[in-house]
């Protein structure tokens, strides 16, 4: 692989971009915090807030394949200048209403389909390049690193957005987001992101446009190994949100609508989240990547069914910050054994198609849970229906269908993990699937970006 001399290279050059996106989500994480207080100071209806994600996402789902051809057809570093730079114009837009006083609620979802569009391009982009920036021994402290990138802003982005309002306004931090947009860019600008070297799956995968969208889900329904690992996830994305889409009203139902209880179990999670990302980074995660992947999920399943089983903030607040902390193991180790596995000049496109496979239920989960929730297991719970059988498990009362729901999703969210275990293609995905390092590359031209 290719090095330039003159520019920052390898972990020191991929820990300059996290710092700058660290603090680039920061910001972006408190212009959301001072948003939605003035949409719902504006509207006082939640409805307007849940249409922003849904104009986030939507591009997100349809374009994502195109986005990841695009990624592995260009020049890696400009793909995640344009990523940055299109979330960026979204919130230059913004800046200029606001700051002119003409800011409209519709104007906040055009800036969510421009988020959106962003995002298409950074996920894979920014995953394809740790591939050839980071060495492979380094990839599960890297994962770590972009996971507290992930969790960090959470906790501290209200506390920051809260005390600067009252002194900057809205106006004051959108301007600080955009900022941290050209300074993101400009350090992208400055580092060294090496172009990955031609492969024979690369070669294969050539074609249309259209032919190298679709070639990521190609790949990954052509091995089993991944195609085993993706189920795991998509399996634990559903049944974790089925059962934290009722988690917030469970709480509140058990706890006479407690803003308290709830913002207290919720920052216990945020924190997990963080301290799970800390030590992954540090760590780098078990030897054994697939373990991460497997008994990770069987713990995340084990403080799900203990969430569901509580009752009372602390019997809430330890489970969760335990489940939060163990997503950059599970996440991370999975990261690394994609980033190991596929070769790089095709991780944009199989990447792509990962998430959206893993994404899919995202749309799927909360309607499954609320309707369980409120037609079916909270109204057995008062009327003795079937679900009473387990009130010695869940308690009785307002609150108790859902906390039934969140246990169910924890044991089915556990059985999970273990069944990786039971498929030799899955537990042993490792050793069954070459590392693309180890393959004779078709053309050893790299281009210095």
């Amino acid at each position: 692989m290719p090095t330039s001399p003159n520019r920052p290279t390898g972990m020191f050059a991929f820990t300059l971009v996290w710092l700058s996106q660290l603090v680039s989500v920061l910001a972006t994480n408190m212009t959301q915090f001072g948003l939605t207080i003035w949409v719902y100071e504006k509207t006082g209806q939640a409805t307007a807030l849940a249409l922003m994600q849904v104009f986030f996402i939507t591009p997100f789902l349809l374009l994502s394949p195109l986005a990841g051809a695009l990624v592995d057809r260009y020049n890696r570093k400009v793909m995640m200048m344009v990523s940055d730079l299109t979330a960026g114009v979204g919130t230059v837009f913004l800046l200029v209403m606001q700051a002119t006083g003409q800011l409209q609620v519709w104007h906040l979802y055009l800036a969510a389909v421009l988020a959106g569009l962003g995002n298409c391009f950074q996920w894979p982009a920014y995953s394809a390049a740790i591939s050839t920036m980071v060495p492979k021994a380094q990839l599960g402290r890297a994962n770590g690193m972009w996971s507290l990138m992930e969790a960090g802003p959470g906790v501290f982005s209200p506390l920051l957005a809260g005390a600067l309002l009252p002194f900057i306004g809205l106006t004051g931090i959108m301007f600080f987001d955009v900022a941290t947009f050209v300074l993101a860019i400009l350090v992208l600008s400055v580092v060294f992101v090496p172009q990955p070297q031609r492969s024979e799956a690369g070669k294969e995968a050539q074609g249309s446009l259209l032919q190298e969208s679709i070639y990521g889900f190609k790949y990954i329904f052509a091995r089993p190994s991944l195609l085993g690992l993706q189920m795991i996830f998509f399996f634990g994305n559903l049944f974790a949100g089925i059962g934290f889409t009722v988690l917030a009203p469970m709480i509140l139902a058990r706890t006479s609508n407690s803003a308290s209880a709830l913002g207290a179990v919720q920052s216990a999670g945020a924190v997990g989240g963080v301290i799970g990302g800390v030590i992954m980074s540090a760590w780098g995660g078990t030897k054994r990547r697939v373990h991460g992947v497997l008994f990770g999920h069987v713990l995340a399943g084990l403080s799900t069914l203990w969430l569901g089983l509580g009752r009372g903030v602390v019997w809430w607040a330890v489970p969760l910050f335990l489940g939060a902390s163990l997503i950059p193991w599970i996440n991370g180790s999975n990261q690394a054994i994609w980033q190991s596995k596929v070769p790089p000049d095709v991780q944009g496109r199989v990447f792509s198609a990962r998430r959206l496979i893993a994404w899919f239920t995202q749309p799927i989960a909360p309607i499954i849970g609320g309707l369980l929730a409120d037609y079916v297991l909270e109204p057995s719970m008062k009327t003795g229906g079937f679900a009473t059988m387990f009130s010695n498990l869940v308690g009785a009362g307002s609150g108790a269908g859902m906390a039934l729901l969140l246990a169910v999703c924890g044991a089915a969210t556990l059985l999970v993990g273990l069944s990786g275990y039971l498929f030799p293609v899955i537990r042993n995905a490792e050793d069954l699937l070459s590392d693309h390092d180890a393959a004779v590359p078709v053309s050893a031209e790299a281009a210095q970006a």
